[in-house]
């Protein structure tokens, strides 16, 4: 039976509107006007877009002209990794894309598509035992950058939470002329973001991971990058992405990266200190748990409200829903993966095996998160675990 009460230990799925993007959202769904549209309706839908995107550019320290609205994080993703490999093919013969093995799969695969379909050649950047890339590794594949198209790699793992040096690695590519885009989808609203400083070619961002409404995002690209286009159509964006714009999403956009933005700081503080309550609840509560992903106590390793954890014996997938059933929403990974019975790539790629890479869960925590939750998730787990560690020995399924 399902228990009614929730406690929400997923929101690096998706997490609830904050009350300014709901209301930003739902006045201007009351109004009339397509943004490309000549006429006054059209022009005041045009204005809402324009003030969004000079605000989003503001907030983030970039120039309103490098931000390019899409439907979310991953067409962002898609037009850079596709639309940085064709523009630098077609310009100067590129071929090769440098990317991490942990990247989230709006980035994975596009470049497994452009390598099986496009004949590009892919250099994989491995990573340690935490999930951090390997810079010399890099460093060596900058260094035969003339046939180079791009280099990716996420600013924070969407499962494990650790977060790369992406200063690091965007002067390492700079100096080797290679753009370099990363994944922020994760990072916005829980670490300092300051993109001229960075100095990345395109960063992708996503609505409603921030509180914003699904169906917006952008991506922020160097207006002088040379970047083919997916869509083709009105023109729209530069000619980078043609499509109709939604203003109402556009705006309950910004509303989010004003508050996301705004009050990162102290958010980030009170996440930390129950990402750290409940670690110690579950190292205390499970023996032989596993915390996987960087161990910094602060936010600059790891994301603020990320904890994912490892459950020797037990089937990721039977906890999940021994979990659910008591109330309990989290995950196995990936939102965008979630229901197919295969091991964390992320996990096989720190060097697990595939028993190993079955047996995780990630809580992912908001603001909206209280210890009273926190205390909650960690009177079931327990629980939890040994009725799947219990399945497990015997090979039966848990009703």
């Amino acid at each position: 039976m399902i228990v009614e009460e929730r406690a929400y230990f997923d929101h690096a799925a998706t997490t609830s509107m904050v009350p300014a993007a709901r209301e930003a959202w739902l006045r201007q769904s009351a109004l009339l006007g397509n943004p490309s549209s000549l006429h006054a309706s059209g022009r005041r839908r045009r204005q809402v877009v324009e003030e969004s995107r000079e605000s989003i550019a503001a907030l983030l320290g970039t120039r309103p002209s490098a931000v390019v609205f899409t439907a979310g994080g991953t067409e962002a993703d898609n037009l850079a990794i596709k639309g940085l490999f064709w523009g630098a093919r077609r310009v100067r013969g590129a071929s090769r894309i440098a990317v991490s093995t942990i990247e989230h799969h709006a980035v994975l695969d596009p470049v497994l598509w452009l390598e099986r379909e496009q004949q590009a050649k892919v250099e994989w950047l491995d990573v340690d035992a935490v999930g951090r890339i390997d810079e010399d590794r890099l460093a060596w594949v900058l260094n035969g950058s003339d046939d180079l198209a791009l280099c990716s790699v996420m600013w924070a793992n969407n499962e494990i939470g650790t977060v790369q040096p992406v200063d690091r690695i965007a002067s390492l590519c700079r100096d080797a002329g290679v753009p370099f885009h990363t994944d922020g989808v994760q990072v916005l609203g829980h670490v300092p973001i300051d993109l001229d400083r960075l100095g990345a070619t395109a960063v992708t961002f996503s609505s409603h991971k921030i509180g914003g409404p699904f169906g917006a995002g952008a991506l922020i690209l160097d207006p002088q990058a040379l970047v083919d286009p997916v869509l083709h159509g009105g023109g729209q964006e530069r000619e980078v992405r043609s499509g109709t714009l939604d203003a109402p999403a556009i705006a309950g956009f910004a509303a989010a990266v004003e508050h996301a933005v705004g009050g990162q700081r102290e958010r980030a503080e009170a996440l930390v200190a129950l990402r750290e309550s409940l670690i110690r609840g579950l190292v205390s509560a499970v023996p032989g748990v596993i915390i996987n992903g960087d161990r910094g106590t602060g936010h600059e390793d790891r994301l603020p409200g990320n904890v994912h954890a490892s459950f020797p014996g037990c089937e990721g997938d039977l906890l999940l829903m021994l979990l659910d059933a008591a109330g309990i929403d989290c995950s196995t990974g990936s939102a965008c993966t979630a229901g197919i019975p295969e091991p964390s790539h992320v996990l096989l790629a720190l060097g697990r095996d595939e028993t190993a890479a079955r047996s995780s869960l990630r809580f992912s925590m908001s603001e909206a998160t209280t210890q009273q939750e926190v205390d909650r998730l960690l009177a079931a787990v327990p629980l939890a675990v040994d009725r799947a560690s219990r399945a497990g020995a015997v090979g039966i399924r848990v009703d």
